[in-house]
């Protein structure tokens, strides 16, 4: 019984599934965190923030802060999850290679974790305990009595 949840063979076990939700819960938050802060310091970051895209600071922020905050909601919970994790890649991915494309690697070493983890959770998927998984239940079911 222990080596199933240490080692769980298949991606939808129930430990296998809690420990996706643990890291969900966990960088989910971490990222909003970063997003908070941008979110309230808006005025003032909005006069100098990045611009890579070329939108303007003002929209490049608040696509950041959408990446960071709301986005990271939606991972947390499982909804949408793999159409929520592309802007949080995106934005890590711009802050890695682009933003501090220059800069010393302890400087861009934090976006490259997030970039990593959050490619690596977009291939594992959400796991049991989300609500993807719990929608996905209820279509196939109802697609089963259907026919």
């Amino acid at each position: 019984m222990i080596y199933n949840f240490l080692f769980p063979s298949k991606p939808n076990t129930t430990g296998a599934s809690l420990f996706l939700l643990a890291l969900r819960i966990f960088f989910g938050l971490l990222l909003m965190n970063h997003g908070i802060q941008k979110w309230s310091s808006f005025q003032e970051l909005s006069i100098a923030f990045p611009d890579p895209l070329g939108v303007g600071s003002p929209l490049s922020l608040g696509l950041a802060i959408f990446g960071e905050l709301v986005c990271s909601m939606a991972f947390i919970v499982g909804i949408l999850y793999r159409l929520a994790m592309l802007p949080m890649i995106f934005t890590m991915g711009m802050a890695f290679f682009v933003i501090h494309g220059n800069d010393a690697f302890a400087v861009k070493e934090l976006a490259l974790i997030y970039l990593v983890v959050f490619i690596l959770m977009y291939i594992s998927g959400p796991g049991k305990f989300s609500v993807d998984y719990l929608l996905g239940n209820e279509l196939r079911k109802r697609r089963k009595n259907v026919k």
